[in-house]
């Protein structure tokens, strides 16, 4: 069948926000949304793939200043250069048809006029924002709909913000978009519906900040210098832009546009759901049919997110375990509209449960007892019996339940549809033990036709697998000798596709066993050093916000003091006992907590600071009568302290002005 029968379907990924390196996080949602497509253009769909990243805002602006580089070469870098997105993509194997850079000539130009043209309509107004803004995730918030004080997406400080800029007029659209929310199936999963009205639309949309002034990476305002396009217009428009919208790059808007589906993290549906379809209606556009929000890779119950350094390296799991084992993980394992628990060791128990040993084992174990007993190639006699009717059944009907599934982007309920079949071939060749009938010369039929059941519904498991792990799809038709005519949509479900003198080519085994203690600690080996290479080389305590007045701080007695004797704490693994001279004439005892930096012989006769008029208390027994004074601060998160040292010339009991 051709590609134009069937229409066409545009699929997108959100565009990325390259702030730094990509996590495992997007790699899950640019994984389903290429089987989407991938099983689209199985079924014989023109699709277009659209994926790419969002370039402009302040993060940006602020992190390459930070790096020492203009914004355009730190976004290169991260986009093009080594182990970039580009090159994460290439490694994935995502079909993508498109990428689009926000900095991209053609896009900034189309974002320019869309921008003017909802200005003059008067869909776009001059103002004044006043509020609450989120750096990380470029929100703006209004004091109530903060959450504790913070944003209410990532959690993290918001900053008080005003400047001149300019406002859609999100209000104006807001029925319109309640009903589009209530009364149709455009955002989906259902639930995410009621947090978008309850949330959002019933407090009373305000409208929608669409420019700053406040910094200069953006798409300038070409009608007000000074002004630069805010995120979400410059943003949303990448899915219409991509395809040619007011510019002449490509030529495809109406060919693809409106789009089946965008697939996009729960955390930017609002966006998605409300803002995108409100500008659209300004625009007197189409709208995409579906917005799918799926949920988040957690980890210890927390958002995996790039600034809290709790990611995974998509690169390291892929070359340990193998891209298709990593791609039919994060669908198997995780339901889509759903946060999932993301861990090493389900990682590890998913291959060697359903890769190892059920599809692999069942692809191994036919082709060696097809080459064992029939030197590769089935004769083409025959002898069905009763016990081939559940298989039969359960293999021929199973592309109708798995495209129910795929239909509504269920993609774990597919691919378990996939295996319970998978594994009903393995109980298959254990009810009719082809070892025994191999025994015996008048089971030659029975034999052959026990190995060709098996071998049809290897095959049809293996074309609807085809979007998930499509390399080993591939390796798989090549050992059953399924022929490129059995590989498509059309014959998975036809029983009895493949040749009846099938010759099988063995091959090396598609899913090895994984060792789970081995590669569990060289994981976490790499992860910790990963961890620890992201982390700033210095970091220093916080400043103090609370004011202390010059009275209190001056009650403080510092005073220079020569370590007499040091030893550590018996039944204490951190605390040091000081026997200090404070120049009164009596020796002074200060226990301190810094063992782990100093052996005691290191500090005998050095002079040291101390605050001596804190109140005495017991340390491990021990009283100590002040504390000594230390500069601490972390370098890549490893804390580190140096006492306060003197020069020995200062005298015992010399006080610190």
């Amino acid at each position: 069948m051709c590609n134009a029968c069937k229409g066409k379907f545009y699929i997108t990924t959100p565009i990325y926000y390259p702030s730094a390196k990509l996590h495992i996080g997007h790699t899950y949602c640019t994984v389903a949304t290429d089987a989407m497509a991938r099983y689209k253009r199985l079924q014989g769909y023109d699709v277009m793939f659209l994926t790419g990243t969002d370039e402009h805002g302040q993060k940006i602006e602020d992190k390459a200043k930070a790096a020492g580089k203009t914004p355009k070469e730190f976004l290169d870098n991260i986009v093009e250069g080594p182990q970039g997105i580009l090159d994460l993509w290439k490694l994935m194997n995502i079909s993508n048809d498109r990428f689009i850079r926000t900095t991209d000539d053609y896009h900034c130009a189309s974002i320019q006029k869309i921008f003017r043209k909802m200005y003059e309509k008067g869909d776009i107004y001059k103002g004044t924002y006043k509020g609450k803004y989120c750096k990380p995730c470029e929100s703006f918030w209004t004091e109530s709909q903060l959450v504790d004080g913070k944003c209410p997406d990532c959690g993290r400080e918001v900053m008080d913000a005003e400047e001149e800029a300019y406002f859609f007029r999100l209000s104006k659209y807001a029925d319109r978009v309640r009903h589009l929310l209530e009364d149709t199936d455009f955002l989906q999963p259902r639930s995410r519906v009621n947090e978008m009205v309850n949330n959002f639309i019933k407090p009373g949309l305000e409208d929608l900040c669409v420019s700053r002034t406040s910094f200069s990476w953006g798409i300038p305002v070409d009608f007000d210098p000074g002004h630069v396009v805010y995120v979400w217009v410059d943003a949303l428009f990448n899915y219409t832009t991509a395809l040619g919208f007011m510019n002449d790059r490509y030529h495809d808007y109406d060919k693809y546009w409106p789009a089946d589906v965008h697939f996009v993290g729960k955390e930017i549906v609002r966006f998605h759901s409300i803002i995108w379809p409100a500008m659209l209606m300004s625009m007197e556009m189409p709208l995409p049919k579906h917005v799918y929000g799926h949920g988040w890779l957690v980890m210890d119950g927390g958002k995996m997110s790039k600034s809290k350094g709790n990611v995974v390296d998509p690169y390291v799991l892929a070359e340990k375990f193998g891209v298709d084992a990593l791609r039919f993980f994060l669908l198997r394992t995780f339901p889509f509209g759903s946060d999932g628990n993301f861990s090493n060791e389900l990682l590890i128990q998913t291959i060697n449960m359903d890769l190892a040993n059920d599809l692999g084992n069942l692809v191994s174990r036919t082709t060696a007892m097809v080459e064992k007993y029939f030197g590769g190639t089935l004769p083409t006699e025959r002898l069905d019996t009763d016990a081939d009717d559940d298989l039969k059944q359960m293999a021929s009907t199973l592309r109708d339940r798995y495209e129910t599934e795929m239909e509504h982007f269920q993609f774990q309920n597919a691919l378990e549809q996939v295996f319970k079949t998978i594994q009903r071939a393995n109980k298959y060749i254990d009810e009719n033990a082809p070892w025994t009938l191999a025994k015996d010369p008048a089971n030659r039929a029975r034999l052959a036709t026990v190995m060709y059941n098996l071998l049809e519904t290897i095959r049809i498991c293996a074309v609807l697998l085809t979007p998930f792990i499509p390399d080993s799809a591939e390796k798989i038709f090549d050992q059953i000798g399924a022929c490129p005519c059995c590989r498509t949509w059309e014959k998975a479900n036809v029983w009895g596709s493949l040749r009846p003198d099938v010759t099988v080519h063995k091959g090396e085994a598609l899913f090895p066993r994984v060792d789970a203690e081995k590669a569990l600690a060289e994981l976490n080996a790499i992860q910790e050093a990963q961890r620890k290479a992201a982390l700033p080389a210095l970091e220093l305590e916080p400043y103090a916000q609370e004011q202390v007045d010059f009275d209190t701080f001056c009650r403080s007695d510092f005073r220079a003091v020569k370590i007499k004797a040091c030893e550590p704490v018996k039944k204490s693994d951190k605390l040091l006992k000081f026997t200090l001279d404070d120049g009164s004439g009596t020796d002074r005892t200060i226990v301190s907590g810094i063992r782990h930096y100093y052996q005691p012989e290191q500090l005998i006769g050095k002079t040291a600071v101390a605050v001596l008029n804190l109140p005495p208390r017991k340390m491990m027994g021990i009283p100590s009568c002040g504390m000594l004074i230390s500069a601490v601060h972390k370098e890549k998160g490893e804390e580190k302290l140096h006492l306060l040292l003197l020069d020995d010339s200062i005298p015992a009991g010399a006080k610190l002005c």
